[in-house]
């Protein structure tokens, strides 16, 4: 046994003395349950017993245990204090027949233990990072991702109204959070957040994954329309560029991905005003006016370009404004140079 123990461990990577120590704490979990059985009448609550296995022969040793609850040092809590304990003959139908019933269990369960946390280890540290898994199943409330070694929970409020999520296709998200669980490492991901945009970015345009340009800010209205303002390190590589790509095939590739959600690449810049002109785009800008004390910036498009500054229900001007953190008021050049009327009788 102790032989199959160190190739286990070398195998999976389980520590020697953590199979060992399980061993020794269900084989005397066994033997008390076996000695119940046998003393049906005794009170079990103050009898305890302790296995003690040799780490180089296997053999066995069980010592019988008195009990007696105590206060723990907080004053509160009682606890089971050993008063004394003496070894007891081990029958080799137990060692036999229950010792390798017993090991089989603690093997098992040692074994679930360690792939679950290694499960846990490989994705704990990759929140943030996106994954690719297949559907599994879609309700209402929450849809499941096969990640292969795992499942991932995408729940409804990390889901996209619009996309319909099938059964068996493929589907890449975001991770939000990853946790310990009973029955392993519970995974969330997410649809719906401005990391997925900014994380497929990074896999279509090798710029951003090599830090020559940078994504500064995002915006998303999921499903609909998104904002990204992108910089370049290096005057010679166009961000903008860059990101659409050969004849827009790189945010192509993106909007796919996003079941066709309308994207934004516009130019970072330091300049509150600047930014907020780019922001706006596709809408051409006159003129803007920046209040740092109010963080409110006043835009003046042509007449023409108002309706498309502004969007359908305000969502160009909304994602511009979350885009740079500017509260933006937009008006035409009509509006902007109307002089208001004198009150009546002035």
């Amino acid at each position: 046994m102790i032989a199959a123990l160190r190739e286990l461990e070398r195998e999976k990577g389980i520590a020697f003395d953590t199979i060992l120590q399980g061993l020794e704490e269900a084989m005397a979990a066994a033997y008390k349950s076996a000695w119940k059985t046998e003393h049906p009448d005794a009170d079990d609550d103050f009898v305890g017993f302790r296995a003690e296995i040799d780490p180089e022969t296997g053999e066995m040793r069980m010592f019988q245990q008195q009990l007696e609850e105590v206060e723990a040092e907080d004053g509160e809590t009682l606890v089971m204090k050993v008063l004394s304990e003496e070894e007891v003959t081990v029958t080799d139908d137990f060692k036999g027949r229950i010792g390798a019933q017993t090991a089989k269990q603690v093997i098992f369960q040692k074994l679930r233990d360690a792939e679950r946390e290694m499960t846990y280890e490989e994705f704990a540290g990759r929140e943030g990072d996106i994954v690719t898994g297949i559907v599994q199943q879609s309700e209402r409330r929450y849809t499941l991702l096969d990640l292969g070694k795992v499942e991932a929970l995408v729940p409804q409020a990390e889901q996209v109204p619009s996309e319909p999520y099938r059964s068996g296709e493929r589907l890449k998200a975001y991770i939000t959070e990853v946790r310990r669980g009973a029955k392993g490492p519970q995974i969330v991901v997410s649809r719906t957040h401005p990391g997925l945009l900014k994380k497929l970015f990074e896999l279509e345009v090798p710029e951003i994954a090599d830090g020559v340009v940078e994504i500064k800010a995002v915006a998303r209205e999921p499903g609909h329309r998104s904002k990204i303002a992108v910089w370049s390190n290096e005057p010679a590589v166009d961000p903008v560029g860059a990101c659409v790509g050969p004849k827009g095939s790189r945010v192509r590739n993106v909007v796919t991905e996003l079941r066709g959600e309308k994207i934004d690449v516009v130019p970072w810049s330091e300049n509150p005003s600047e930014f907020v002109a780019n922001a706006l785009q596709p809408a051409k800008v006159r003129e803007v006016r920046v209040d740092p004390d109010t963080q409110t910036a006043q835009v003046i498009v042509p007449d023409y370009q108002l309706s498309l500054a502004i969007g359908k229900e305000g969502q160009n001007a909304r994602l511009a404004a979350r885009l740079t953190g500017w509260r933006i008021d937009i008006k035409s050049e009509t509006q902007a140079t109307a002089v208001p009327e004198a009150p009546a009788g002035a």
